[in-house]
């Protein structure tokens, strides 16, 4: 669907979208769809960096929703910042996002990536994702999954010069999973990069890290280089908020059976999503998160993260959440070396397994383990009678590994 300005007058707007009213709130009387808005919970919305786009501080990540109504529902109720990203199922994801987001698209912001490693790569996928959108530009355009300086070359850099001005991108920008606040630091010093998509939860925060963690790994700060970045002029999103998602596990999942109440004692907590999503927005560098919510109840839930403040329970809980996960759940702080001797990348397999356990996506986190070259994927953690890696944090690395491999290949 077209958006009610052209390219031109896109591009020409820059900075002051938001006073044009190209995303502002739609009203509810505007709304195509029937559900209304609870009284009760007010949107509130923050600026995305230098791009003047205001945006609903709880946005919508759609890589694990297989229910399109649930995204309307969203629409519906006013949040106007929904992600995706053209290798999720395939496709099939934008496709889903498109058709659910085609009656308000003037009114909301839609962000994709591209996993390309080339211009010509980049273009291609970019063309790939507006036909499968069904929109003819997308507000945010990342270049997925850089972890390294050395990723982010001028080949990619000018392929998101060329999709700006050609008016098939508004705004560019990059996500990062790993070695988060060197790539903040290195794309704010560039100055060419719009938006950041980062890794960033509670567990990130400054514990003590027990007689497990590596005495000599330096300690990395994700709320001070946010801060930074963000003051560089940087819009930042934050994802991964529920550190792994191990507070909603697809309770009778076959990979874990049927016994969802002991499972639920195991890995989650009650209240634990929404803490974690307001744990994040109390910095005020972050000017929105990005939550996947595969269900209407998962939606009412989080939404009052938006309202509420961040409470002293809620930081309790917290805490305790984190105690359980610690041996678990991999921060991709960078602090080490990302792969092991044997050339396996082990924050990737161990993020890898947190989409099966933490969002009970099975099928997702093994169609991501197969995507790694077969010499890679057939290594057996098992066959190493002892584990190059260390965790600052104190995760079970080696434990973690097996788990994955067993669970996956």
């Amino acid at each position: 669907m077209k958006p009610t300005w052209t390219r031109r007058e896109i591009l020409s707007a820059g900075l002051v979208l938001p006073a044009a009213g190209l995303c502002a709130p739609a009203s509810e009387s505007s709304s195509p769809f029937s559900r209304a808005r609870p009284e009760s919970i007010k949107l509130t919305y923050r600026t995305l960096g230098r791009t003047g786009l205001q945006m609903t501080s709880l946005g919508f990540g759609c890589m694990t929703t297989s229910d399109s109504s649930v995204i309307e529902r969203a629409a519906d109720f006013g949040i106007n910042l929904f992600d995706t990203a053209r290798a999720y199922h395939n496709g099939n994801n934008e496709r889903m996002v498109g058709a659910a987001l085609k009656k308000v698209r003037p009114n909301v912001m839609i962000s994709s990536k591209s996993q390309g490693r080339t211009k010509e790569a980049l273009l291609k996928d970019l063309e790939t994702s507006l036909q499968a959108l069904g929109t003819d530009y997308l507000d945010i355009w990342y270049l997925h999954n850089l972890n390294e300086p050395a990723e982010l070359t001028d080949d990619l850099l000018e392929a998101q010069r060329i999709a700006k001005q050609s008016g098939k991108i508004r705004f560019a920008g990059v996500s990062t999973h790993f070695n988060m606040d060197k790539m903040l630091a290195h794309i704010a010093k560039l100055g060419q990069t719009d938006v950041v998509l980062t890794t960033y939860n509670f567990a990130m925060r400054s514990v003590d890290l027990g007689q497990n963690a590596n005495p000599d790994a330096p300690r990395t700060d994700m709320t001070q280089a946010i801060r930074t970045a963000r003051k560089a002029g940087l819009g930042i999103v934050a994802m991964k908020t529920m550190a792994g998602g191990f507070s909603r596990v697809m309770r009778g999942d076959r990979l874990y059976g049927a016994d969802s109440e002991a499972l639920s004692k195991r890995l989650g907590r009650e209240g634990v999503p929404v803490a974690a999503i307001k744990w994040a927005l109390q910095n005020e560098a972050v000017d929105a998160a990005i939550v996947c919510m595969t269900s209407h109840e998962q939606f009412d839930e989080n939404i009052h993260a938006m309202a509420e403040p961040y409470t002293e329970k809620e930081e309790k809980l917290l805490t305790t959440q984190l105690a359980g996960i610690s041996s678990k759940y991999c921060r991709m702080c960078g602090h080490c070396s990302g792969v092991c001797e044997k050339g396996v990348p082990v924050p990737d397999v161990l993020r890898f397994l947190t989409y099966a356990e933490g969002y009970g996506q099975f099928a997702l986190a093994r169609e991501k383990f197969l995507e790694m070259p077969p010499p890679v994927r057939d290594i057996r953690c098992s066959d190493c009678s002892s584990c190059s890696f260390r965790c600052a944090y104190g995760v079970t690395v080696r434990d973690r590994m097996i788990q994955a491999q067993d669970t996956l290949a």
